[in-house]
């Protein structure tokens, strides 16, 4: 009985190994494709333009409060208190919208960047799915950055593994 569970546990290893073994898994570095897109560059383009047009927007309210700083200085010994108040209380309320802007155009860059690389990421994801199947790949592991572990990989040796790539590259007609 014990030789029979033994000699079925040996064959089951071996057919677990030789499937393990016909199994290919491939990776590919996203970061050196990307950047490489045609629409990477018009995106940064893009968000570029978008990112100095709230930059203008923030230096028109900087420029209006320090207008106004500057005369509340020069004529605040003349003020009565009054008007030293309303004034200060106006330039308190600018300074709040400054900042209060600042934030929103910082989440709305951020926003952008998002909207714009989206399509991107998902074109690149497709480019890697095709090449993996056209090529009988059971997976493919992403070896940009830390990505790897963040996808809950502990350790895998990019040298065992074939790498894309190239291929991903020329799928989206990258050289």
């Amino acid at each position: 009985m014990k030789k029979i569970l033994k000699l079925t546990l040996a064959v089951a290893l071996m057919m677990c190994a030789t499937v393990a073994s016909a199994q290919k898994f491939g990776r590919v570095d996203l970061a050196a494709i990307v950047p490489n897109m045609p629409e990477f560059k018009e995106a940064q383009t893009n968000l570029e333009a978008y990112g100095m047009d709230l930059q203008n927007q923030l230096e028109q309210i900087q420029v209006e409060f320090n207008q106004k700083y500057a005369e509340y200085e020069k004529n605040r010994a003349t003020y009565t208190d009054t008007i030293r108040q309303m004034k200060e209380s106006e330039l308190q309320q600018l300074q709040q919208r400054f900042q209060e802007f600042q934030q929103i155009a910082q989440q709305d860059i951020q926003q952008k960047e998002a909207e714009l690389m989206e399509p991107i990421y998902n074109k690149a994801n497709e480019a890697v799915k095709a090449v993996a199947v056209a090529g009988g790949y059971m997976a493919i592991f992403s070896t940009a950055g830390d990505m790897a572990t963040s996808a809950g990989l502990a350790y895998f040796d990019p040298a065992a593994l074939t790498d894309i790539t190239a291929d991903v590259k020329k799928n989206l007609g990258i050289e």
